[in-house]
């Protein structure tokens, strides 16, 4: 089968020496400890597979439904490293003007005039390798990654799977060897090679050439003992045992046929809106009253509403007793 996007000698270059930075946690477990501290509770082995792309210097490839937190990893890493943080959200027509770079078109224009107006227009050689100068050209997410201004960075490239396919190409000189071509001004590479976190909730299949320059991780929905981990960081004034009631419900609310199954964030909002409606446990009523929080399609409340909603908190309250 052809390989459209290619995997030429680029490929081999991902392939980098550990690197010795300072600022980068020496073992899994400290990696774990510095996402932790972000407020991230990580299990072993997507805490491994940070580790291993921060020391390798690969970029990582979160795969998973939405609402399992892939997209924190990177902000939490940006905030505890501290690296800035540079986000490209994907969407279908993304292009590579408004991905990596375009050219600041008025800014020539001016140039071209000011040197007319002054009489240095006649050297057109000159002229046009003037305008094509890097203070013409306007960086945009991918390009500012490689950039030295502001100091080392995290690329997150957010839902990759929302963008067209033929996208992908564009991401493979910098995800090989972390730089940029632009054929009017030549290759930029990064100084120090940023964090590369992309994610994807698999609305489609991301082509194996991406794929094959990243570690990979599948980030599942948490068990419950981590889910309420997570809960007593991010929701610190919702009830232990309102807490505990809660994920017991969204685990086995997880379990059911749904168009789209409340993710962490979903959890953690329902809870910290029961405790701010004074709830000190699961009743059927304030479910039913605060499905809107934990679900987002009306067929999913609806299904879920009366009946459905009162076996669950009743299967949810003798699981937490």
């Amino acid at each position: 089968m052809s390989d459209p996007l290619g995997t030429g000698p680029g490929e081999a270059a991902a392939a980098l020496p550990p690197t010795g930075a300072p600022d980068l946690p020496a073992s899994v477990e400290a990696t774990q400890a510095l996402l932790a501290g972000g407020g991230y509770v990580a299990d072993r082995g997507l805490a491994t597979t940070v580790h291993l792309s921060l020391r390798m210097r690969r970029p990582l490839f979160l795969e998973g439904e939405p609402g399992t937190g892939k997209t924190e990893i990177a902000k939490v890493l940006a905030r505890e490293l501290p690296r800035r943080l540079v986000r490209l959200q994907c969407y279908d027509g993304l292009d590579l003007s408004a991905a990596a770079y375009e050219w600041n078109h008025a800014r020539q224009l001016m140039a071209i005039r000011l040197a007319e107006a002054s009489g240095q227009a006649a050297d057109r050689a000159a002229l046009e390798r003037g305008i094509y100068a890097r203070e013409f050209l306007q960086e945009r997410p991918l390009l500012q990654a490689l950039s030295p201004e502001g100091g080392p960075a995290v690329l997150l490239i957010d839902e990759l799977d929302r963008a067209d396919e033929p996208f992908e190409a564009f991401l493979l000189e910098i995800l090989a060897d972390f730089q940029l071509s632009v054929p009017e001004l030549g290759t930029i590479r990064a100084e120090i090679p940023p964090i590369v976190i992309i994610t994807s909730n698999r609305t489609r299949e991301v082509h194996d050439a991406i794929r094959r320059r990243c570690l990979y991780q599948w980030v599942d929905y948490p068990d419950a003992a981590r889910e309420r981990a997570i809960l007593r960081i991010r929701a610190p004034g919702v009830p232990e045992r309102l807490s505990a009631q809660v994920v017991a419900f969204v685990q086995r609310l997880r379990g059911g046929d749904y168009f789209k199954l409340p993710g962490v964030a979903e959890t953690i909002d329902w809870a910290a809106a029961l405790a701010a409606l004074d709830a000190r446990e699961l009743e059927p009523a304030v479910v039913d009253e605060t499905l809107g929080v934990l679900l987002k399609y009306q067929d999913d409340i609806a299904k879920l509403r009366g009946a459905e909603a009162a076996r669950l908190v009743a299967e949810a309250k003798q699981a937490a007793a």
